[in-house]
């Protein structure tokens, strides 16, 4: 039996949906046209369509049931080409006949019934077992892990939930074969092993410096570099000593120009240049060259060095478990950068004056003293990550340990109840072999009985009961007979000839009613003509004559006796419609009781373009068309402009126009002042145009205070003509004696 129903996205339903719960046996669906009646009885039918896809349905018990929908899509597909699909029902057969099939459905009765008490037993079985499990998960929690959880709560870590402690007990119990130590030599070595837990440090990078020194090394650094000595103005350079003076002003002197970049007097000549260029010659360029790249190399090296023994150190510092000396290191590391600073001076000095000599300050001690904190700080580190190691494998022996010993201590109860478990696991494992031999024996018998059955089912017996049916209701001019085709019917005229394209509407509308009431109650085979089925009737009075709303009305109230009263294969009706009439027929019970457990009542509306529902539990909310009017008109989810204006209309007309022969003119002149009167003439304009028109939907537009003083107005024209009392029976407004008497 469907549960709920919950349908959106597709057609009028939106993303938000509608979701249809707590459905009965009996369910009636109220709607309009056009609210989405179709949409729904077509999910119903189809459920796995791909435009259904956010759509579901809630089956009690997770048992699905065949679905059989009667709507407008049901008539095209079985009546689309004047021929009916054959409905198997039980037909006549021997006493011989029924008497094998009846000893072969007793068979199956006892094939069933063995095969139940079997599930029964390993229920029971099962339950047993569910009941063993608890109590030892129960029992090993209680005496196992209380009792020894305070000194070995790191042994037990992870298994700190009642099923995950029994699983590993029962687990170390099978697997653990560490040896058997005592309870205070485990509890000893719980205390040392068992605290803080030491991790692995990683250890710092040493770093390299010979090139470094190599540099500080070079000879050129105490070398003089000056020019070639035998050029004549050698000797004056020389004596004066100012050759690098005279470098530096070389740059000055121009090919053309022959004043002098020193005594600024035209004494340049060429052979003077000639002789500067040879005083400095290659082997002076070479020198000046080793020089800048020396300097070069060694600031790069000095620095990036540094800057690696600035990140050692703040890195050092703010780990607490650092090994090194960093206070010493900070101090080494200072001086370095102090001797860095003296060298990059000097070093700049001698490539500004290569004559001048310069001695480095070496920094081999500084970095030999640094390198050597480093290195014992990973000697220390190493020996820490020993301990580490170390202790990692004595806590895992110390947990095997300790779990060896509390399985032994609490071996005879495991012991009993593997034992016990494995019984019982046995037994359901062979019970359910043996059902599966039954299922087998179950299913071949059932085969047979099928077989059997198909001698004891016909069609013909669906023929007489449509043709039954049609002559009792007045369809005397044509009758259902079999088709050429084997496995069908189709419609033949009293003269014998076969009515594909003469009947009317209304007839291809009762026939295929009357055919689908032959489906719900055989099948299109023998094998389904059992089956239990949930019936889906989605207007089956369109097109239909006044007087046969009667009859299907009480066609379906014969199914609804036999649902309620769990007779026959159909288990649940979900019929829907838009018929106020029909609906007020078809739920009809004595007129005494006014509600049924086992009945629920739904309205379906379309608020603008989306559809919304509204339960009404076991309360019939149909009384009468009038009725629905003024239940709509008070209902909060009535939003549309154009429904309050055709309601408005209606009631006006039904109430003052029929029942008491108003006029509008009537109406209006009711209200005494001439503004009123043109609010009231309004009022009916407005109902008559939103009702009798339809509007160009760009000037369609949702207007709250228009509705609200014009639902104002169409109150007063009660109140003016009298029938106040009417208006509050309808609203459903109850007033206070207070009220009254005011």
């Amino acid at each position: 039996m469907i549960e709920s129903i919950t349908i959106k996205n597709v057609a009028t339903y939106d993303e938000k949906g509608i979701q249809i719960e707590d459905l009965k046996k009996i369910n009636f669906i109220y709607g309009a046209n056009g609210c989405g009646k179709t949409t729904l009885s077509n999910f119903l039918y189809n459920p796995s369509d791909e435009k259904f896809n956010s759509c579901s349905l809630s089956w009690k018990g997770e048992q699905k049931l065949n679905t059989l929908v009667y709507n407008k899509e049901f008539r095209q597909r079985n009546f689309g080409k004047g021929k009916l699909g054959g409905v198997f029902t039980l037909g006549e057969a021997t006493a011989e006949e029924i008497e094998v099939i009846e000893s072969k459905v007793n068979t199956l009765k006892e094939l069933k019934e063995v095969g139940t008490q079997k599930r029964l037993t390993v229920k029971s079985q099962e339950e047993k077992k569910d009941k063993l499990d608890a109590e030892f998960k129960e029992a090993t929690w209680t005496k196992v892990y209380k009792k020894y959880e305070p000194n070995f709560k790191e042994a037990f870590a992870g298994y700190i939930s009642k099923e995950k402690f029994k699983t590993k007990l029962l687990n170390e119990f099978t697997n653990n074969k560490e040896e058997l130590l005592e309870i205070d030599a485990l509890k000893e070595k719980a205390n040392t092993i068992f605290g803080e837990v030491p991790q692995m440090i990683t250890e710092i990078t040493n770093f390299s410096f010979e090139r470094i020194l190599e540099i500080e090394e070079v000879p050129i650094w105490e070398k003089i570099v000056v020019g070639k000595g035998d050029v004549d103005i050698a000797s004056l350079i020389q004596k004066l000593n100012i050759t690098d003076w005279v470098n530096q002003g070389r740059k000055y002197l121009n090919e053309e120009d022959e004043v002098c970049p020193f005594c600024q007097q035209k004494t340049i000549t060429s052979e003077f240049k000639k002789q500067i260029d040879s005083f400095f010659d290659e082997r002076y360029l070479k020198d000046i060259e080793q020089i800048k790249a020396l300097k070069q190399e060694y600031s790069t090296l000095i620095e990036n060095l540094v800057n690696e023994l600035n990140l050692v150190e703040t890195t050092q510092k703010n780990f607490s478990k650092s090994k090194l000396d960093t206070d010493k290191f900070s101090a080494y590391l200072k001086t370095l950068i102090s001797q860095q600073t003296i060298n990059n001076e000097r070093l700049a000095l001698k490539e500004k004056e290569p004559s001048r000599k310069i001695e480095l300050i070496s920094l081999r001690e500084q970095l030999s003293l640094l390198s050597e904190l480093v290195e014992k700080a990973n000697a220390e580190i190493k020996k820490h990550n020993v301990i580490v190691n170390n202790y990692n494998t004595e806590r895992t022996n110390l947990i095997k340990s300790i779990w060896r010993f509390v399985t032994n201590d609490y071996s005879t109860e495991l012991a009993s109840y593997n034992s016990t478990h494995a019984g019982l696991t046995k037994g359901i494992k062979a019970l359910n072999e043996q059902i599966r031999q039954k299922i087998v024996e179950h299913n071949a018998l059932d085969s047979e009985i099928k077989e059997l059955s198909k001698n004891v089912t016909s069609i013909q017996p669906t023929i007489n009961e449509i043709n039954r049916l049609l002559k009792s209701y007045g369809f005397t001019n044509f009758e259902i007979v079999p088709a050429n085709e084997d496995g069908f019917y189709q419609i033949q005229r009293e003269d014998g000839s076969i009515a594909e394209t003469t009947l009317s509407e209304g007839e291809i509308t009762f026939i295929t009613f009357l055919y689908f009431l032959q489906l719900s109650k055989g099948g299109v085979s023998e094998e389904t003509v059992n089956e239990e089925r949930i019936l889906v009737v989605d207007d089956p009075i369109s097109s239909l004559d006044s007087n046969v709303l009667f009859v299907v009305s009480t066609l379906i109230k014969e199914i609804i006796k036999e649902i309620k009263s769990d007779t026959g294969n159909i288990k649940q009706l979900i019929l829907l419609t838009h018929n106020v009439y029909f609906h007020k027929e078809v739920t009809f019970i004595d007129g005494r009781t006014k509600c049924c457990g086992k009945t629920n009542y739904w309205i379906l509306r379309k608020n603008e373009s989306n559809t919304s529902v509204q339960h009404f539990v076991k309360s019939n909310p149909i009384q009468s068309s009038y009725e629905l009017l003024w239940q709509e008109l008070k209902s909060e989810e009535v939003k549309s402009s154009i429904t309050v204006q055709n309601v408005m209309r209606r009631i006006i007309e039904n109430y003052f126009k029929l029942l008491g022969k108003y006029g509008d003119d009537d109406l209006i002149q009711k209200f005494e002042t001439k503004e009123e009167q043109e609010i009231c003439r309004s009022l009916i304009s407005w109902i008559n145009d939103g009702s009798h028109s339809i509007n160009d939907d760009l000037y369609v537009e949702l207007q709250d205070r228009t509705i609200e003083n014009y639902q104002k107005v169409f109150k007063d024209i009660f109140k003016l003509t009298n029938h106040q009392g009417h208006y509050d029976m309808m609203m459903g407004i109850h007033e206070t004696v207070e009220e009254i008497e005011a």
